[in-house]
């Protein structure tokens, strides 16, 4: 643009056709998502006004801006923003169920699934590199883009299944993909063997990072000013998806469990002498195991109240109702799912019925609110500690 900044006329003429590009790519992706909506209806008519012919100004200090035409996009902050997103892609989960993979989306990051033995692992890249060509050309068409550089692969097994594997790259479109050892996955790090032990190193690292940058301002905090930066800064690193946790080696949970005393002795001042469980007990911190089971019991109680996602629900079923469509003589006892593998054993679906059913008659009761439940899960819990 620079040689054009003597001749504002032609300036401005570029400024124009360029938003007059961006005008028609807006009305094409509006005409997308509401032919995957219903036939004209008075809720579609309500979402095309939604979304077109919108505008916005800036109040500041008493003054309003001009009024200025917003080329694409929902208003930041729309409730409907995420709805008409995942309507915008819902088409997508077709193009991946035909060839026979699942997937799992988190608005704009996805993850495809392909499950097979190691003895078809070429016949699975294959599979997995023709739907990702489809996925691709549905999203050229839905004007979106799947970025190639930023797609990572991985295999999941045990390690004599992954030392069967010979597949050192994959290529998908214009870009080499080579299988990795770890990935991330909205902040939590899967290996190849789901041991954890990457994510757990990795939460153990930014825990004592937190703990030292803590130790140094204690002395100028109060009481409570320390647990709530302790809660914001560690607590909340260990409970973020620790039902992932449920399962993995004691030595893993050990080294979690490490971090949680570090934090208990910075808040109270205690020796690394003196025993650490009156310590928890009197901060009413649950340890690092009963954190998990905590979490697992609470999963479990949404679902009995269908206030969980559908492909969670489904894992809980009532011992029996497979069968007979009855509960379990009244004792609200799940039915739990027999696997083959230890990674079965880890799953929602196994694991959630075993979490459920190790509960008391006392506490294992979906009629009570979750407020009430998660109380007596906790007291429960901590009386076992």
């Amino acid at each position: 643009m620079r040689k054009y900044n003597k001749d504002p006329l032609i300036y401005q003429r570029l400024i124009c056709l360029w938003s007059h590009i961006l005008w028609r790519v807006n009305k094409h992706i509006i005409n997308i998502i509401m032919s995957r909506l219903e036939t004209e209806t008075d809720r579609t008519s309500a979402l095309r006004s939604f979304l077109t012919d919108r505008s916005q100004r800036v109040a500041y200090a008493g003054e309003l801006s001009l009024l200025v035409e917003l080329l694409f996009g929902v208003p930041q902050g729309s409730v409907l923003g995420p709805l008409l997103f995942l309507l915008y892609m819902a088409d997508l989960f077709e193009v991946i169920a035909k060839h026979g993979a699942r997937a799992h989306f988190y608005a704009d990051d996805g993850q495809l699934y392909i499950s097979a033995p190691a003895l078809r692992a070429e016949d699975t890249i294959r599979q997995f590199t023709d739907c990702l060509c489809e996925v691709e050309a549905w999203m050229r068409a839905s004007r979106l883009r799947l970025n190639p550089q930023k797609t990572q692969l991985i295999w999941l097994g045990s390690r004599q299944q992954l030392d069967k594997l010979n597949i050192t790259d994959v290529q998908l479109l214009s870009t080499t993909l080579h299988p990795q050892s770890t990935v991330r996955s909205l902040g939590v790090i899967l290996d190849s063997q789901l041991t954890m032990s990457s994510h757990i190193t990795s939460l153990c690292r930014s825990g004592y990072y937190q703990l030292r940058q803590l130790r140094g301002m204690i002395q100028s905090l109060t009481p409570d000013a320390t647990k709530t930066l302790v809660h914001a800064f560690i607590s909340s690193r260990l409970d973020y998806c620790n039902s992932l946790l449920f399962g993995v080696a004691d030595q893993q949970l050990k080294r979690l469990q490490s971090v949680q005393n570090a934090a208990a002795r910075l808040v109270t001042g205690t020796r690394r002498s003196d025993h650490i469980t009156p310590v928890l007990k009197v901060l009413h911190w649950l340890p690092v195991r009963q954190r998990i089971q905590y979490k697992m019991a609470m999963l479990v109680h949404k679902c009995l109240n269908e206030r969980a996602p559908e492909y969670l629900i489904t894992d809980c079923c009532w011992a029996g109702s497979r069968r007979s469509g009855t509960r379990s003589a009244g004792r609200q006892m799940l039915e739990v799912v027999r696997m083959n593998t230890s990674f079965g054993d880890r799953s929602f679906a196994a694991a959630a019925p075993r979490a459920w059913n190790r509960l008391p008659d006392v506490v294992r009761n979906s009629a009570l609110s979750e407020d009430a439940f998660a109380k007596l899960l906790k007291t429960y819990l901590m009386n076992c500690m």
